[in-house]
Formats: structure tokens, C-alpha cells, sequence
């Protein structure tokens, strides 16, 4: 009876051949579903802008900084007290890495900045995410 296994020649191919899939595979793949993550906190983000917008025309302001995104969801028990608040949101929302989003009220440009530090999770980098762009 002929027993005859593989040499190390042909598990090294193997090997070399299963490698260059996942190169090439791989990024593809993990590429898809940065895009993906970045697209579903897009939607977030227009979610909460038009929370914010709803808020502002019932109290005639937007939440402050102190207050945060948590003004959304219950009632601010901070100055300005919002005069006809309502809950505007279920649950304060996470942007698609499960962070929270960073909310300034009032900012520089704009009447609030709101953002999401994105992929790699440092403010202030090239990947964060402004509701302005």
C-alpha cells in the first residue's frame, strides 16, 4: 500500500496561493463596510439635525453644549429650560462604531456642530464626519 502525503513544497503553495486571496479579498471587503459605516452614521446624523430643527422651532433655541443631544430624549432641568418641550428622539443615537456623537451648541460656523469622529475614533482628523459637509 503507497501512502504517500503532501510535501512541504505543495503546503507552502498552498499557503502562498490562500495568502494572495485574502490580499486581495480582504481590503475589498473591509473597504465595503467602512462605506457602509460611514453612509449608516450619514443617516444618523440627518436624523438628529432634523430632532434638533424640530426642537428649536417649539422652544425657539437649540439644546446647549451643557445640555447635549440628551435634550433630544429627556426633558434639560439646566438653563434655558425649553418652554414646549417634547420628546423629540426614542434614544440618543450612536454614530456606527457605537461613539458617541460630538455635539457644541453654539459653534463657530454654523448654530451647532455636530460630528462624528469617524473611523478611527480621534477628533480633529481627516476621517471625522461633520453634519455640515
Amino acid at each position: 500500500m503507497d501512502k504517500r502525503g503532501f510535501t512541504l513544497i505543495e503546503v507552502l503553495v498552498v499557503i502562498v496561493v490562500l495568502g494572495i486571496l485574502a490580499a486581495i479579498i480582504v481590503p475589498r471587503i473591509t473597504g465595503r463596510l467602512d462605506e457602509a459605516k460611514i453612509e449608516a452614521t450619514k443617516v444618523q446624523m440627518k436624523a438628529i439635525r432634523d430632532a434638533l430643527e424640530q426642537y428649536r422651532l417649539d422652544n425657539g433655541f437649540y439644546p446647549t453644549t451643557e445640555q447635549g443631544l440628551r435634550a433630544l430624549v429627556e426633558k434639560p432641568t439646566v438653563p434655558p429650560i425649553p418652554p414646549r418641550w417634547r420628546q423629540y428622539m426614542e434614544k440618543v443615537p450612536k454614530d456606527a462604531w457605537g461613539r458617541d456623537f460630538v455635539y457644541i451648541s453654539p459653534g463657530v460656523n454654523h448654530p451647532y456642530e455636530l460630528r462624528s469622529v469617524g473611523p478611527d475614533g480621534k477628533e480633529d482628523t481627516q476621517d471625522d464626519i461633520d453634519a455640515w459637509q
